[in-house]
This record gives C-alpha cells, sequence and structure tokens, in this order.
C-alpha cells in the first residue's frame, strides 16, 4: 500500500466509480481497476461493492477513507511546505461571513493585495455553518466564523468584537410593543446563519416564539425589508447604521451578554501555514493582539 494506491482509492470513493476516477486522474479504466483489485488483495479485504451504476464502499472501504484522505491532504501539505521559501504567493482562499466581509475586510484585504501583489487572494462568503465545514473540509485555508466554534480538528483566534442590535423599522419603539402586536416576522439568511440563531433566541426569551421567517440572501435585501417595516433582524450595530437604510432603521440596544459576539479567523490544527496566510493573519489582527503575540 503506498500513496499513489490510496489517492486512486479515494478518486473512487468520492466519485463513485471507477471510470469517473480514471477520467479525474488522467488515466484509462483498466488501470484503476487493476490498482483497486491489488489493494483489495493487499488488505485481504473488499473495498468497494460493484453495481450496475458504480461502486460503493464496503465497511472496511469506510475505515480506510479517512486515512486515505489524510494521506492525500499531507502530500499536499508537504508540497506546499517545500516549494514556500516564506515569500507570500500563490493561491490563498479564505471564507468570512457576509457581515464580517461587509464591516470589516475591505480596507484590509485592498491593502494586503497592494503589500503582497504575488499571493492570488480568493474570498468566499458564507453561513458560519458552511464555512466550518468547508475549513474542516481542506477548502478553505481559514474564515471569519461567529464565535465560539467547538470543532476539535480547528483552532481559532478572536479577532474582531462586534455589538449586535436589533433593528426594526423606524416607527417601532420598543421591541416588547412589537412582540405584543402579533404576527412576528424575522428576516435573516439561510439557515445555519449564525445570527439568525441568536436572534430566534433572543425573542424565545422574550416569550416570542414561532415566529415566522423571511429568508433573504444578502445582508442589503435584509436591510431594505426591515426599513420598509417587514420584520425584525438582528446584526452587527455599525453595519446597520453605516447602510444607506439607517435613517429609516430604529435599533434596539441589547444587554451586553446578548450583545456583544466575536469573530473569530478558524484553521485546521493539522494544516500547514503558508507564508501567504501568515502574512495575511499578521496584517488583519488588530494591534492589541499583534502586541499580546509578541509577549
Amino acid at each position: 500500500m503506498d500513496a499513489a494506491d490510496l489517492r486512486i482509492f479515494e478518486a473512487v470513493a468520492r466519485l463513485g466509480g471507477m471510470n469517473r476516477a480514471a477520467a479525474e486522474l488522467n488515466t484509462v479504466q483498466s488501470n484503476v481497476t487493476a490498482r483497486v483489485r491489488l489493494l483489495e488483495d493487499e488488505l485481504g479485504t473488499p473495498l468497494f461493492h460493484r453495481h450496475s451504476r458504480g461502486v460503493a464502499l464496503t465497511p472496511a472501504g469506510q475505515r480506510l477513507l479517512p486515512y486515505a484522505e489524510r494521506v492525500a491532504q499531507l502530500l499536499v501539505d508537504a508540497r506546499r511546505a517545500t516549494v514556500d521559501d516564506g515569500t507570500p504567493r500563490g493561491p490563498l482562499v479564505i471564507g468570512a461571513l457576509e457581515t464580517t466581509a461587509a464591516l470589516r475586510l475591505s480596507p484590509l484585504l485592498s491593502s494586503y493585495v497592494a503589500a503582497w501583489p504575488e499571493v492570488d487572494l480568493a474570498l468566499r462568503t458564507g453561513t458560519t455553518c458552511e464555512l466550518v465545514e468547508q475549513v474542516a473540509a481542506h477548502q478553505l485555508e481559514g474564515a471569519f466564523v461567529c464565535g465560539p466554534v467547538d470543532h476539535p480538528e480547528l483552532a481559532g483566534e478572536a479577532l474582531f468584537r462586534e455589538e449586535l442590535v436589533l433593528a426594526t423599522a423606524r416607527g417601532v419603539r420598543t421591541l416588547d410593543a412589537l412582540i405584543g402586536e402579533g404576527d412576528l416576522k424575522i428576516v435573516v439568511l439561510r439557515a445555519g446563519c449564525s445570527y439568525r440563531q441568536r436572534l430566534e433566541d433572543i425573542l424565545a426569551r422574550r416569550g416570542a416564539v414561532g415566529a415566522r421567517l423571511l429568508e433573504f440572501g444578502t445582508i442589503e435585501a435584509i436591510l431594505g425589508c426591515v426599513a420598509a417595516g417587514l420584520g425584525v433582524t438582528l446584526l452587527p450595530r455599525a453595519l446597520v447604521a453605516g447602510s444607506r437604510h439607517g435613517e429609516r432603521i430604529a435599533l434596539h440596544a441589547l444587554p451586553v451578554h446578548e450583545a456583544h459576539v466575536e469573530t473569530l479567523f478558524i484553521r485546521r490544527r493539522d494544516n500547514h501555514v503558508s507564508s501567504a496566510l501568515r502574512a495575511f493573519l499578521d496584517h488583519v489582527r488588530p494591534p492589541l493582539l499583534h502586541a499580546q503575540a509578541a509577549e
């Protein structure tokens, strides 16, 4: 059993067929089939069930797959570490909440790209749940998410602190009055958004359960609907106040234990930290964190 065998095994398992794996690996189907059979002979157990639509993992194959994935990622990291001479360059793919991207990252990304022009920076936005899954699956080198995050394979570093507020149309004087009117609607991003869950918890503690959900794909759409009186949302104060809808939106402060939330930068504990990522973290850390890191 060697790395090449495990690479072929992982491709077949992921793609569900010998032909599809051969196409991805730029080889012929007979070669893939032969290598898988040799691996099965060496291990003394079948790794796949063959059927008319392709293959499916046997219990033994399911047990082997995590190790094959780890070996594949280790080889990727080994290559990256070998060619990384300390100068930030090459691809850097990070993720962020849409709120963090809008509120915090625009000037930081611009200055980072200017400082390190050889880095090919890409930013993908998503919900906290989506970003955690993508970092864990090695699809992102790291991501800005809403804390706390409890994941055994991920390390997190608090970089920003936000004050969350309830946002309603300007005519709503208090949240209690809005709840008392009945037919409460909350205007939120899709499932997996951490602010959405926090909003539902905040309202539940005030006796408002079962509120109707209005889902939208962007922060801009959410703020426009809130300003128009369609419902209530939960967002960072600075983001709402600085938006073009700010004058038509009322902000309702929350107790400290409900209002303050940390934005974490998460990454896999076992991944190679590239020079591009290291320079990025140095660039986005607030001055106080730089001082603490130096100590």
